[in-house]
C-alpha cells in the first residue's frame, strides 16, 4: 500500500510505520555513504522499511533474494555468448553501483561465504567493486547504498555473517511491532476495521507468547495482514487464519491443532 508523502519527486512512499528513529538513522548512513545491515526476524517488515527508505531517497531499487546457489557471477555479472558473439552482462550488483541505487541483498547469509566476500570493497570506504573477467574498477557514486539482511533466529556455525564482513556495516535490529503500531499495520495494509485488526494483534500475542510447540517461525506482521486481507475479500475470520497463519507456521497436526485452539479462543471472546 502506498502513502502521498512528499520525497522530491511526486511518487508515493510506500507505506511504513517507524518504530524508533530507524528512518532517521538511514538517511544518516545514506549521507555518510555507510552501508546498513537490517537484523530480525521474517515478516517484521525489513523489505517493506527498504522499500520505503529507497522511495523517501528518490534512488531506484535493485533487489537480490539471496540462497545457497547464488555465486559471485550471479552478482557481478557474466560473459554471455549471442549471435555468435561473447558479450558481457553486469549482473545486479554492477548495475546498482553504475546507476547509483540502493542494492538490497536479503539474506546475505543464504548466500555462500565466497560470494559474499566480493561485497568487501564496496562496504568499506573504497566503495569499490572490481570486476575481474573484464579488468573493469567501478566506483561507486554518492548515491549508491548496499543494505543487506538477514534473520539472527536462523543462525548457525554454518550460516552466519563472518566478523570481517559484519563489521563493515552500521547496523540496524528490527522485531515485531508494538501492538498498537502492529494494529496501524494491518489496518493500513488490508483495510480491515480497527476492531479485528486489535483481534488479529491479540491472536499474534497469543501466538508467540507459546514455547511448547515447535516453530521455526512464529506468526509475522505480514502472516496477519494476509489474513486481514483474506477477511476484506469476504473470507470467514477463523478460515482466513487457519489459511494466512496455522497452515503458513506448520505442517504437523498436532502443532496445528494446538495452533487453531488458540485461534478459536482468541475469535470467541465476545
Amino acid at each position: 500500500m502506498y502513502r502521498d508523502e512528499p520525497n522530491g519527486t511526486g511518487v508515493p512512499l510506500p507505506f511504513y510505520a517507524e518504530q524508533g528513529g530507524e528512518c532517521a538513522l538511514f538517511e544518516h548512513a545514506f549521507r555518510q555513504r555507510l552501508p546498513v545491515l537490517l537484523k530480525g526476524p521474517t515478516g517484521c517488515g525489513k523489505t517493506r522499511f527498504v522499500e520505503h527508505m529507497a522511495a523517501r531517497l528518490a534512488r531506484p531499487l535493485v533487489t537480490v533474494s539471496c540462497h545457497d546457489d547464488l555465486t559471485a557471477a550471479d552478482l557481478v555479472g557474466r560473459h554471455l555468448i549471442g549471435d555468435g558473439n561473447t558479450v558481457w552482462h553486469d549482473g545486479p550488483l554492477a548495475r546498482a553501483v553504475r546507476q547509483g541505487a540502493l542494492c538490497y541483498l536479503d539474506e546475505v547469509v543464504e548466500a555462500r561465504k565466497d560470494t559474499t566476500v566480493v561485497l568487501h570493497p564496496l562496504a568499506d570506504d573504497r566503495r569499490q567493486l572490481p570486476i575481474e573477467r573484464t579488468g573493469e574498477l567501478l566506483q561507486a557514486p554518492p548515491e549508491f547504498m548496499l543494505v543487506v539482511s538477514y534473520n539472527p533466529g536462523y543462525q548457525n556455525l554454518l550460516k552466519n555473517l563472518k566478523p570481517s564482513t559484519r563489521q563493515r556495516f552500521v547496523a540496524l535490529t528490527f522485531d515485531y511491532p508494538a501492538p498498537e503500531v502492529e494494529r496501524r499495520i494491518v489496518a493500513a495494509e488490508s483495510g480491515v476495521d480497527e476492531r479485528l485488526a486489535t483481534r488479529l494483534v491479540k491472536l499474534a500475542s497469543a501466538l508467540r507468547r507459546l514455547t511448547d510447540q515447535d516453530l521455526e517461525e512464529t506468526v509475522s506482521t505480514r502472516l496477519l495482514v494476509v489474513a486481514a486481507r483474506l477477511v476484506a475479500s469476504g473470507l470467514p475470520e477463523l478460515a482466513a487464519c487457519r489459511a494466512a497463519i496455522v497452515d503458513a507456521l506448520t505442517d504437523d497436526a498436532d502443532t496445528a491443532e494446538a495452533l487453531n485452539e488458540v485461534v478459536l479462543a482468541a475469535f470467541n471472546t465476545d
